[in-house]
């Protein structure tokens, strides 16, 4: 019974002295070995073995960028206004034996680094400024940062301004002024289309305008084209025809009528030729008698 509690002992610490031997690095890790508490080396990915009960490795180091969201900072402005600045931070590792040694926290160390920079980038800078500037307020807090952890063995690749928090007062005020911004650039637009409109309709107006004289003077020209045609028309008929009196009065007997239809012809002359014509007229046409011939003088009227 003792021998194999004797083998069993002896099985269990070899298992022991093995474990503590072997140790597996995974990727994008790194351990810090210290013999007799001492720095030795730093162990890289994969199997690595190390002397037991000698060497001692401490907690692993993450290699790769890491992500720190950090608690928004009261900060002051250039114009004494109190903003909360809530910060993320974006860092890598790169020398597992200074981020071990050269500082205990470095999350902590980065966080309080943070704020002394960001303080005085925010202090220059008015609030306008300070919310239109977050690349340029980046840009320093990562050059600051980077200067300072670079003996901890960090590099901090990014800082980003994650939220930048103003007063409720002042958050009002800015949404009145948003506001009479935007009332102001839609009533100049509304502005610009009555504008517009009155123009387009003044345009519209003329044109069409313009048309209708040039239709009325089209029509006037034509009307009188016309006219001039029938006179000279009406003429040269006159003139090569036989003008006897006869076809006078015929003629004026066919315009008699249309006299006769103006409101304002209540008297008309009849000339005394034309009388004589209408006799001779009678006295031509079948059945007539010449005794019912009227010899007026000139200018006998009827009414």
């Amino acid at each position: 019974m003792i021998p194999l509690i004797i083998i069993a002992v002896v099985v269990v610490f070899v298992l022991i002295v093995l474990a503590r031997t072997i140790r597996i690095v995974p990727q994008a890790r790194a351990g810090v070995v210290e013999r007799l508490g001492r720095y030795s080396r730093t162990l890289t990915p994969g199997v690595t073995i190390v002397v037991p009960f000698v060497d001692r490795v401490r907690e692993m180091i993450d290699l790769r960028e890491q992500v720190v969201s950090f608690q928004p900072q009261p900060v002051i402005t250039e114009d004494n206004l109190v903003v909360n600045i809530d910060t993320v931070l974006y860092f890598q590792v790169t020398e597992p034996k200074a981020a071990t040694y050269e500082i205990a926290n470095y999350i902590q160390g980065i966080e309080q680094l943070t704020v002394t920079p960001l303080r005085n980038v925010i202090g220059g800078l008015a609030l306008e400024k300070t919310l239109t500037s977050r690349d340029e307020i980046n840009d320093r807090l990562r050059g600051v940062l980077d200067e300072a952890t670079g003996k901890w063995g960090i590099r901090v690749n990014r800082v980003e301004i994650k939220a930048i928090d103003p007063p409720a007062s002042i958050k009002d005020s800015m949404e009145k002024q948003m506001r009479a911004d935007r009332d102001k650039r839609a009533a100049i637009l509304q502005a610009e289309g009555q504008k517009q409109s009155q123009i387009l309709t003044a345009e519209g107006e003329k044109q069409s305008a313009i048309l209708r004289a040039e239709g009325q003077r089209q029509a006037v020209i034509l009307q009188a084209e016309g006219q001039a045609k029938a006179i000279d028309t009406v003429f040269a008929a006159s003139h090569e025809g036989k003008r006897d009196p006869q076809l006078l009065a015929y003629q004026y007997l066919q315009v008699l009528p249309q006299i006769a239809q103006g409101e304002s012809n209540k008297v008309w002359i009849i000339p005394s030729e034309v009388t004589q014509a209408l006799g001779t007229l009678r006295g031509m046409l079948p059945g007539g008698d010449d005794s019912g011939r009227t010899g007026g003088g000139p200018g006998a009227s009827n009414s």
